[in-house]
Formats: C-alpha cells, sequence, structure tokens
C-alpha cells in the first residue's frame, strides 16, 4: 500500500526533497551566492517535474485512503502552476540580483509554497486540505516581506500574514463544523452525508470555508489584501501572487465544492455567483483611480477572479472546463505583463506610476506594442486570447440559465477596459516624457513577446488546451 501511495505523490515528494536538500546545500555553501544558479535549478526542477505530470498519469488514482487524488484535473492544475512559477522564477532573476533581493532563501520559499499549491489541487481530506493550503502560506508570507529594508514590504507581509490567519480561522472553523456533522473529513465521506439535502450546521460549515477560499482568490468581499500586498511585495513576488497560487486556490475551490458538497449544487451556487458578481464590479470600479500600476493589477486580479467565479457558478462541467481555460490564459497574460513592469525604471530605482508610460511608445516601440496587446487582451477585446477565456465563461453561465450573471459580467467587462485602455492612451498619446530609461533583460523581452505573440496566435485553437481541460472538468465533475 505504501509503495504505492509513494508512486501517486512521487512529484511532490520529489519537490519537497529538492527543496530540502537546496536549503542545506545552500546553508553549508556559498548561501547568497548560490542563489542565481539555485533560482535557475528550481525553476529547471519545475519545467521538468510540470512535463512529467503532463506526459504521465491516466485515470484516477488514489493515495493514503482517499487524503490524495490524483486525476486529470489536478494533474492539469498542476501543470499550470508549476510551468507559471518557473516563468515567474526565471523572469525576476535579473530585476533580484540587480537590488541585491537575490537571497538563498526565494527560490527554495517559491518550491515550498509550490509543494503547497500542488497537496491543495489534489486534497481528497480536510486534513490534507489544511496542510497544502498552510504549506503555501507560510511560505508566501515570508516571500512578501523579502524586501527587509523596505517599510512597505514589511508592512505587505504583516498585512497579509493577520489576514491570511482570520481566512484560515474561517476556514478551520468552516472545517470543523464540517467534520462535526458529517463525521469523516474525507471529501467522498462528507458527500455522502450531504447528500441532495445540506442540513444547517453543513450548510455553515460549507459557507465558512467558501468565505476562507474567496480569501485566498482574493474575490471580494475578501478582497481587502490584495492592493496593498501587491504594492508593497517585490515586483518579481507580486507577479507570482498574481499567477500560480491563483490557479492553486481557484482549483482548491472547485475540487471541495464538487468532491464534498456536489450534491448540493444549488446551495453553494448562490454563494459563487455572489463572490463573482462583487469581484467584477470592485475590481473593475476600484481600479479606475488607480495611479500604481501594481496596484491596478491587483484589482484587475480581483476582477479577473470575479470571471472565473463565473465558470464554476454555472455548476456543470462546461463551466468548470471553461474556468480552467480562463485561469490558464489569465496567467499567462500577467507573466507577460508583469515581465514589463519589472522592466520600469528610472536612474536604476524602480517606477510605477502609469503616468511613467507616457509616450513610450516613441522609444520603445515593440515593447509598447507587445503591452498594447496584453492589455488589449486583459480587457477582453477581441480577437485577443482573453476575449475567448471571457467567452468561454460567458458560454457557461448562458448555458447553466444565468443570464442575468452574463449581463452584469459584460457590463463589467466594459468598465474595467477603460483602465487597461488607459495604459494604452498613456503609451500612444499621453504628454511626452522621459520618465522611464530601464532597460528589459533579454530573458524578461522574450517573456513579453512570447506572451504577446501568444494571445495573437492561440485564437486559432487555443495550443489545443481546451479538450485537456475539458477533461479535467469530467474527472471532477463526474
Amino acid at each position: 500500500m505504501i509503495s504505492s501511495d509513494i508512486q501517486i505523490v512521487l512529484p511532490e515528494i520529489i519537490l519537497a526533497l529538492f527543496a530540502m536538500g537546496a536549503l542545506l546545500g545552500a546553508v553549508y555553501t556559498g548561501k547568497d551566492k548560490t542563489a542565481s544558479f539555485l533560482t535557475w535549478l528550481t525553476a529547471g526542477v519545475f519545467l521538468v517535474l510540470g512535463a512529467w505530470i503532463g506526459l504521465n498519469g491516466q485515470g484516477t488514482q488514489e493515495a493514503f485512503g482517499g487524503m490524495f487524488i490524483n486525476d486529470s484535473f489536478s494533474r492539469f492544475a498542476k501543470v499550470v502552476i508549476l510551468f507559471s512559477a518557473a516563468a515567474v522564477l526565471i523572469v525576476s532573476i535579473d530585476y533580484m540580483a540587480k537590488r541585491d533581493l537575490l537571497r538563498f532563501e526565494y527560490p527554495i520559499l517559491v518550491a515550498l509554497a509550490t509543494v503547497g499549491m500542488m497537496v491543495m489541487v489534489s486534497a481528497g481530506d480536510l486534513m490534507s486540505l489544511y496542510m497544502g493550503l498552510e504549506l503555501q502560506s507560510l511560505a508566501l508570507y515570508v516571500v512578501a516581506s523579502l524586501r527587509r529594508d523596505s517599510a512597505k514590504s514589511t508592512e505587505a507581509g504583516l498585512k497579509y500574514f493577520v489576514l491570511g490567519a482570520l481566512s484560515s480561522g474561517l476556514l478551520l472553523y468552516g472545517a470543523s463544523l464540517t467534520y462535526g456533522f458529517a463525521g469523516t473529513t474525507l471529501f467522498s465521506g462528507i458527500l455522502t452525508a450531504v447528500g441532495h439535502d445540506v442540513s444547517i450546521g453543513l450548510l455553515f460549515g460549507m459557507v465558512f470555508m467558501m468565505s476562507g477560499f474567496a480569501f485566498k482568490v482574493s474575490a471580494a468581499p475578501f478582497h481587502m489584501w490584495t492592493p496593498d500586498v501587491y504594492e508593497g511585495s517585490p515586483t518579481p513576488v507580486t507577479a507570482f501572487f498574481a499567477t500560480a497560487p491563483k490557479v492553486a486556490a481557484m482549483g482548491l475551490f472547485a475540487r471541495v465544492v464538487y468532491d464534498a458538497f456536489g450534491g448540493v449544487v444549488g446551495d453553494w451556487q448562490q454563494i459563487v455567483m455572489m463572490l463573482s458578481i462583487l469581484s467584477m464590479f470592485v475590481g473593475a470600479i476600484a481600479a479606475i483611480g488607480q495611479t500604481n500600476i501594481k496596484r491596478l493589477m491587483a484589482y484587475s486580479s480581483i476582477a479577473h477572479m470575479g470571471f472565473a467565479l463565473m465558470g464554476l457558478a454555472a455548476g456543470t462541467a462546461m463551466g468548470v472546463e471553461a474556468m480552467l481555460v480562463y485561469m490558464s490564459i489569465y496567467v499567462t497574460m500577467n507573466i507577460g505583463t508583469f515581465a514589463f513592469i519589472l522592466s520600469m525604471e528610472k536612474d536604476g530605482k524602480p517606477v510605477t506610476e502609469i503616468k511613467a508610460l507616457s509616450m513610450y511608445s516613441k522609444k520603445e516601440p515593440l515593447k509598447a506594442l507587445a503591452l498594447l496587446v496584453l492589455m488589449f487582451s486583459l480587457a477582453g477585446v477581441p480577437p485577443m486570447l482573453g476575449f475567448m477565456g471571457k467567452l468561454a465563461v460567458f458560454r457557461a453561465a448562458l448555458e447553466a440559465d444565468l443570464v442575468w450573471l452574463a449581463v452584469a459580467a459584460g457590463i463589467a467587462s466594459v468598465i474595467g477596459a477603460f483602465y487597461y485602455l488607459r495604459v494604452v492612451y498613456y503609451m500612444y498619446f499621453g504628454e511626452d516624457s522621459d520618465a522611464l530609461d530601464g532597460t528589459m533583460s533579454p530573458v524578461a523581452w522574450g517573456m513579453l513577446v512570447a506572451s504577446a505573440v501568444i494571445m495573437l496566435v492561440g485564437i486559432v485553437n487555443l495550443f489545443g488546451i481546451v479538450p485537456m481541460a475539458a477533461e479535467a472538468a469530467q474527472a471532477l465533475v463526474n
């Protein structure tokens, strides 16, 4: 039994052992002198593991009595998590080294957070769910405050920790209620106990747990940490927050509502719809007044999570498929956008004011064009790939007869387009200025261009991710 269980959780074990081995190796050798090599090595391990998971594994396997589930859904999410984490690590090396932030702990903490994320999307039990969630969260609290000499970075880490502890408390209270009324921590057991008519105790447990998940995905009204943490954290860390952890949290959200509460879709559907509509409008409206591009991306993230939750709110396999497609596209757009934000500097100091992009197209026409494509894609302007992602979640909502939600999402999308187009306006029609003089590293330049090209080329067949997402959705919903 144990050998077959270990075989199923082998990718997680390998990554955990690598993180621990790297920590010991760095401490006993050159510490921060090894940071650059260690970051490249960690990114390489992520890519190899992602390819291994993507190319191997069929059907559904369970380990440790159902506490860990390896199915098409978890494999899809893990591949997106590992590839996006690798991309962020690679693009951040030059930025971190230039500002003396490249500590050997950075890639190790990212690796440990990624182990937590992989456990989260494979969790089949309340205990394994919490283990994965806390491993991810504790590592992220530390990387948020990585810039020790910055008050803003320290504040970001502290805010994230305090509010994260609150969300963990909500989640744990919900889990304890669920365990108390269901008599088991296994999702399959909870599903049986819930049946098709949820008791008041289990309903409260579900609501508290979903509140904890909403915090992790930055869904309104549990979004309060996001703008400050995005602004205060070092920019590469912000890029990480905006990609892999979002996929993991959304995967965990879907896992719990289907595997544990799949018999009462109507009950949790109302909560998800409320979170979706609040997130879309809070993100769209609050971003209008932002002048800092990192805060703007924070509110953008809140709005995009609203659209992803719209797919989940459909309560169907088509909705889960749309959510997975949307998250894959969203992560790709964010990696390219943050690759550009990393290059925004003046006299060697980071610049985050949006107005600094005034007439940027004159100095750097190719970079401006790539960012234009990404901004149009984030806004959902056809024929960019971002439009295809939004189209998928809209179709899922309409198929589930959630017409009013799709109409509200359309209105929020139009409002949100304003602040993306404002960035483009500054780049092409703003007042002439020389607010930026930073050069982009070849790796960041490559990420920016690749992300922009994907947004245009991907419209042909979305690189074949739709059938993979459909298989992943079927594995979860059925």
